[in-house]
């Protein structure tokens, strides 16, 4: 056992053997946490002679644990009794035992988010309320926050008072309490919660647990919530050999509850606290570590340190303002293939591409591929396959072709229409007796008239909606049909209703496949070709059908920042370091949002052990609108001494660098648009336009066409009317889409 603590440094060495009073290990990125975490714990048992029995070890994933525990019966054989477990596993444990004290049967069930989803529709639904208004997500998200605060309903009615949504929320809340309570089920919030009530109403439970756990150690402690925090303070305020570990430089899940006051302010929540940083890096190259302290060192909500290592400068980090961001993804392909050819020890799954949010994957995606560069994505989809894609493609392919049955399928309920799986299928059989397609059958009135009200004139509106696209997709642009399927459709609001995180992720994956469009349509144009939906489809067709890697296959690595820490690679590229971009439009405004941002550039930039590229465009297509970008701040706050390549800079208003692009392109000088506002100005120029949309148009009338002219109302049979134009002839029109205005015969 002294043999292996020898192979610690001083620090390390230092934490592994303070086991006595509360220890704050302020374990730097790449500094030996994990080895540090499990030598303590066997010198614990083989040295300290400390039972295991008495020893309470907390990570937050099912991985970290199985590793903890793993690496520590290496080191001492077999550790019966001790408990190496997340947070959630722990309480489940405790509360199997105990569950009677607070009125739930021993053999609880734990509710998953579809059971979830299940009772809070029920509830909605006794209750009468909205459930547009009222999303299952939404209220289960408010519900979450909640618990995490130690809210119960009446806590909550209490702080938000009687006012609308919080007096419907408050309520909602109570009966899924009610609901819940009745059924002998908890949330997984609840696992927290309920043990931290447990110990509060029971004090004698509390000692027995206190009594038992005479050393308590909590990893990643910068990203506990106050629940979390709540029963660590109590399980340790007898004994008080807490040791905890974490990195408040890398408390990046404030959005999803993490406080990073519990490390900031351990030594005050327990005096005498002793604190040991460990600051030798055994993963990065100098200069690496060097840029990202500078970076770091401007947050000021911080413990004061800063990573070194014995290693070798090595190279500097290499920063690229590519022209654009086609370029962009183009130049770390090229890289890429150039450091393959010119040192034969890398292999792809040394390199990974870090960045900011999935929709920034699609270039990476493309430009990997078309190189033959074998990749994969982690911790998501490829862009393509995406649901919020896939569903928006069968969209498009159905108002192309509305025989096309397995696009309606997948569409026919997205969102939803009250059309189940087994109407569905009825409708399947229907249509499969009859010879005919889905949509055929969903024309006739009496088909639809036999569903529910609320379901029929939801299917009345799709099918109208899908005739009519149908019509317009030969004399419409791509870009401004796929406008109108996400207004006509009522997909996105649907999506905004939901209001989640991934729900905002889903919109700004739409968002951006308008840029994909635009793409499509600019590169026609250059050629004088219009580009139709068919072309769009059959093009898009190859570059979403790439065959899926073998994860156990050598393959470049896309992920989130956000993914990636507790990895690292040796080559790393963080491209998008744009304002806007990174830190994200929601943070540029400043405060602890700012603050978090620079703690995931920081995470991103340490994730690199040998080689750093950080690459931004000159100018970005994103959402659908291209922008001339300014380079993020992060940017500017590295050590220039760290860095080489290209130039970081302000722009001046007056700078004529980038008169090489054409100024008559439909690009715009200006802060990056938000997905959000991108999307309300689709809905206004959907709105603003001016079709004949519930006039009783009558044959005869003469009508304006913005893109045909002037013309004679020949027929008039429900959406569609029958034109002929006097200079381009007889045209389909839908009446509610097509931009045209009547004139006046005189």
């Amino acid at each position: 056992m002294k043999e292996s603590l020898a192979k610690l440094n001083p620090q390390q060495r230092e934490a592994a053997t303070t086991l006595e009073g509360p220890l704050l290990i302020l374990a730097g990125a790449g500094s030996g946490k994990t080895g540090t975490m499990t030598h303590r714990i066997a010198y614990m048992i083989r040295e300290a002679g400390v039972d295991p029995w008495s020893i309470l070890a907390v990570t937050f994933t099912n991985k970290a644990a199985r590793e903890m525990r793993d690496r520590v019966e290496a080191l001492v054989g077999s550790v019966q009794g001790m408990w190496i477990q997340t947070f959630h596993s722990a309480c489940l444990r405790i509360l199997r035992v105990h569950a009677e004290r607070l009125g739930y049967g021993k053999n609880f069930v734990v509710y998953d988010p579809v059971d979830q989803k299940s009772v809070i529709k029920s509830i909605l639904k006794e209750l009468d309320m909205d459930p547009k208004r009222y999303t299952p997500s939404y209220v289960l998200s408010e519900i979450s926050h909640a618990k995490e605060q130690a809210k119960d309903p009446a806590q909550y009615r209490r702080d938000f008072g009687d006012q609308i949504p919080y007096s419907d929320l408050a309520e909602l809340y109570e009966r899924y309490e009610q609901e819940l309570k009745k059924n002998n089920a908890m949330d997984f919030d609840d696992l927290i919660l309920r043990t931290v009530q447990l110990f509060e109403r029971h004090p004698d439970i509390l000692a027995q647990y206190q009594k038992r756990f005479r050393y308590l150690m909590v990893d990643e402690y910068q990203d506990t919530n106050m629940l979390q925090y709540k029963l660590v303070y109590m399980l340790a305020s007898v004994h008080r050999n807490l040791c905890v570990v974490g990195d408040d430089d890398q408390c990046i899940y404030q959005w999803r509850g993490a406080d990073i006051r519990n490390i900031l302010e351990f030594e005050k929540d327990f005096p005498g606290a002793k604190v040991i940083k460990l600051e030798e890096n055994y993963r990065s190259s100098a200069h690496i570590l060097s840029g990202a302290h500078s970076v770091i060192s401007n947050n000021r909500g911080r413990k004061a340190k800063k990573l070194w290592t014995r290693a070798e400068e090595g190279e500097k980090i290499e920063y690229y303002r590519a022209s654009d961001d086609r370029e962009e993804a183009r130049y770390i392909a090229g890289r890429i293939e150039a450091m393959m050819r010119r040192e034969p020890d890398l292999t792809f799954s040394d390199f990974a591409i870090l960045y900011r949010t999935n929709v920034q994957s699609r270039r990476f995606e493309e430009s990997l591929s078309g190189r033959g560069i074998p990749y994969q994505v982690l911790s998501g989809l490829r862009y393509y396959d995406r649901k919020e894609i896939k569903d928006i493609l069968a969209y498009m392919r159905l108002v192309l072709n509305p025989a096309d049955d397995v696009g309606l399928l997948r569409i026919i309920n997205e969102p939803r229409r009250g059309i189940g799986a087994k109407s569905q299928a009825d409708l399947e059989t229907l249509a499969r007796v009859e010879n005919r397609n889905i949509m055929d059958v969903l024309r006739e009135e009496e088909i639809v008239a036999s569903f529910p009200r609320k379901t029929a004139d939801s299917l009345r509106m799709f099918v109208q909606a899908i005739d009519a696209l149908h019509i317009e997709q030969e004399h419409t642009s791509v870009s401004d049909l796929y406008d109108a399927i996400l207004v006509r459709t009522g997909y996105v609001e649907a999506l905004e209703e939901q209001r989640t995180v991934e729900a905002d992720s889903r919109i700004e994956n739409l968002m951006e496949f308008k840029s994909v469009i635009l793409e499509k349509e600019r590169e026609r144009s250059a050629l004088d070709e219009p580009l139709t939906l068919l072309a769009f489809l059959e093009e898009l067709a190859l570059i979403s059908d790439v065959d899926n890697h073998d994860p156990r296959e050598d393959a470049v690595s896309l992920m989130t920042l956000h993914s990636a820490k507790g990895l690292e690679f040796p080559v790393v590229f963080m491209p998008g370091m744009e304002t806007g971009i990174f830190p994200s439009y929601r943070t540029i405004d400043g405060g602890e949002g700012l603050e978090e941002e620079r703690r995931l550039c920081y995470v991103g930039m340490t994730r690199a052990k040998k080689k750093l590229y950080m690459t931004s465009a000159e100018w970005r297509m994103l959402y659908g609108k291209t922008e001339l970008t300014s380079e993020s701040m992060f940017l500017k706050e590295i050590d220039r001494k760290t860095m080489t390549g290209d130039a970081v800079y302000d722009r001046k208003a007056d700078d004529t660098s980038f008169a090489r692009y054409d100024k008559k392109a439909p690009y715009s000088d200006g802060p990056y648009v938000s997905p959000l506002a991108s999307l309300r100005a689709t809905r206004e120029k959907q709105a603003e336009k001016k079709t004949l949309a519930g006039q009783d148009v009558e044959a005869g009338w003469i009508v304006s066409h913005a893109k045909f002219g002037t013309g004679t109302v020949i027929e008039a049979s429900g959406n569609v009317l029958t034109v002929i134009f006097d200079e381009h002839g007889t045209k389909k029109l839908a009446k509610d889409l097509a931009p045209m205005r009547r004139v006046d015969p005189s």
